[in-house]
Protein backbone atom coordinates (compact mmCIF):
# COMPACT_ATOMS: atom_id res chain seq x y z
CA UNK A 1 0.00 0.00 0.00
CA UNK A 2 1.29 3.45 -0.88
CA UNK A 3 1.95 6.04 1.81
CA UNK A 4 -0.20 9.16 1.70
CA UNK A 5 0.97 12.76 1.82
CA UNK A 6 -1.47 15.47 2.86
CA UNK A 7 -1.18 18.63 0.73
CA UNK A 8 -2.76 21.78 2.16
CA UNK A 9 -3.42 24.41 -0.49
CA UNK A 10 -6.36 26.23 -2.03
CA UNK A 11 -4.89 25.52 -5.48
CA UNK A 12 -6.46 22.46 -7.11
CA UNK A 13 -4.10 22.65 -10.10
CA UNK A 14 -1.05 22.36 -7.82
CA UNK A 15 -2.63 19.31 -6.17
CA UNK A 16 -3.20 17.67 -9.54
CA UNK A 17 0.38 18.30 -10.67
CA UNK A 18 1.84 17.07 -7.37
CA UNK A 19 -0.34 13.99 -7.46
CA UNK A 20 1.13 13.01 -10.81
CA UNK A 21 4.67 13.72 -9.61
CA UNK A 22 4.26 11.56 -6.53
CA UNK A 23 2.51 8.62 -8.19
CA UNK A 24 5.82 7.26 -9.49
CA UNK A 25 7.32 7.59 -6.00
CA UNK A 26 4.56 5.33 -4.58
CA UNK A 27 3.06 8.24 -2.65
CA UNK A 28 -0.62 9.13 -2.79
CA UNK A 29 -1.53 12.80 -2.51
CA UNK A 30 -4.55 13.76 -0.42
CA UNK A 31 -5.66 17.37 -0.88
CA UNK A 32 -7.09 19.69 1.76
CA UNK A 33 -7.99 23.22 0.73
CA UNK A 34 -7.61 24.91 4.12
CA UNK A 35 -6.15 24.46 7.58
CA UNK A 36 -9.49 23.54 9.15
CA UNK A 37 -10.03 20.71 6.65
CA UNK A 38 -6.43 19.56 7.10
CA UNK A 39 -6.72 19.37 10.89
CA UNK A 40 -9.86 17.22 10.53
CA UNK A 41 -8.02 14.86 8.17
CA UNK A 42 -5.00 14.71 10.49
CA UNK A 43 -7.23 13.80 13.42
CA UNK A 44 -8.88 11.01 11.39
CA UNK A 45 -5.87 9.53 9.55
CA UNK A 46 -2.13 9.15 9.89
CA UNK A 47 0.09 10.80 7.31
CA UNK A 48 3.87 10.41 7.35
CA UNK A 49 4.30 13.78 5.66
CA UNK A 50 2.31 16.98 5.22
CA UNK A 51 3.09 19.57 2.56
CA UNK A 52 1.51 22.95 3.20
CA UNK A 53 1.44 26.37 1.65
CA UNK A 54 3.18 28.83 3.97
CA UNK A 55 0.14 31.11 4.07
CA UNK A 56 -3.40 29.81 4.07
CA UNK A 57 -6.67 31.68 4.28
CA UNK A 58 -7.31 30.38 7.79
CA UNK A 59 -3.78 30.18 9.20
CA UNK A 60 -0.12 29.55 8.48
CA UNK A 61 2.26 26.61 8.39
CA UNK A 62 3.31 27.46 11.93
CA UNK A 63 -0.18 26.57 13.16
CA UNK A 64 0.62 22.94 12.25
CA UNK A 65 3.79 22.71 14.34
CA UNK A 66 2.06 21.53 17.55
CA UNK A 67 0.38 18.76 15.53
CA UNK A 68 3.71 17.52 14.17
CA UNK A 69 4.60 16.43 17.66
CA UNK A 70 1.26 15.00 18.72
CA UNK A 71 0.37 13.34 15.39
CA UNK A 72 3.93 12.37 14.43
CA UNK A 73 4.36 13.58 10.85
CA UNK A 74 7.03 15.54 8.99
CA UNK A 75 5.99 19.02 7.90
CA UNK A 76 7.22 20.36 4.57
CA UNK A 77 6.46 23.98 3.72
CA UNK A 78 6.08 25.47 0.25
CA UNK A 79 6.07 29.05 -0.92
CA UNK A 80 6.65 30.78 -4.25
CA UNK A 81 8.77 33.51 -2.69
CA UNK A 82 10.82 31.33 -0.34
CA UNK A 83 14.46 32.22 0.14
CA UNK A 84 17.35 30.99 2.28
CA UNK A 85 16.21 33.06 5.25
CA UNK A 86 12.71 31.55 5.17
CA UNK A 87 14.19 28.05 4.77
CA UNK A 88 16.39 28.57 7.85
CA UNK A 89 13.43 29.87 9.88
CA UNK A 90 11.24 26.93 8.87
CA UNK A 91 13.92 24.36 9.74
CA UNK A 92 14.75 26.04 13.05
CA UNK A 93 11.08 26.08 14.06
CA UNK A 94 10.58 22.39 13.30
CA UNK A 95 9.72 21.95 9.62
CA UNK A 96 11.34 19.00 7.86
CA UNK A 97 12.15 20.95 4.70
CA UNK A 98 11.01 23.63 2.26
CA UNK A 99 9.93 23.22 -1.36
CA UNK A 100 10.14 26.29 -3.56
CA UNK A 101 7.54 26.88 -6.24
CA UNK A 102 7.32 26.26 -9.11
CA UNK A 103 7.71 22.62 -8.12
CA UNK A 104 10.64 20.65 -9.51
CA UNK A 105 9.62 17.01 -9.88
CA UNK A 106 12.87 15.43 -8.70
CA UNK A 107 13.05 17.69 -5.65
CA UNK A 108 9.40 17.08 -4.74
CA UNK A 109 9.90 13.32 -4.93
CA UNK A 110 13.18 13.42 -3.01
CA UNK A 111 11.92 15.57 -0.14
CA UNK A 112 8.51 13.95 0.33
CA UNK A 113 9.76 10.38 -0.12
CA UNK A 114 12.52 11.02 2.40
CA UNK A 115 10.08 12.53 4.91
CA UNK A 116 7.64 9.64 4.51
CA UNK A 117 10.40 7.01 4.88
CA UNK A 118 11.79 8.72 7.96
CA UNK A 119 8.44 8.71 9.77
CA UNK A 120 7.63 5.20 8.56
CA UNK A 121 10.90 3.91 10.00
CA UNK A 122 10.32 5.80 13.25
CA UNK A 123 6.79 4.37 13.59
CA UNK A 124 8.03 0.81 12.95
CA UNK A 125 10.76 1.24 15.59
CA UNK A 126 8.34 2.73 18.13
CA UNK A 127 5.89 -0.14 17.59
CA UNK A 128 8.59 -2.78 18.26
Amino acid sequence: MDAAVLFISPYLQDAQVLGLMLAEASLVLIHATCLKEAVSRLEADQFPAVLTEAQLEDGTWQDLLPLTRSQGFELVVTDASADARFWAEAINLGAYDLLVQPFQETEVRRVLSSAARRIGAWRRTAAS
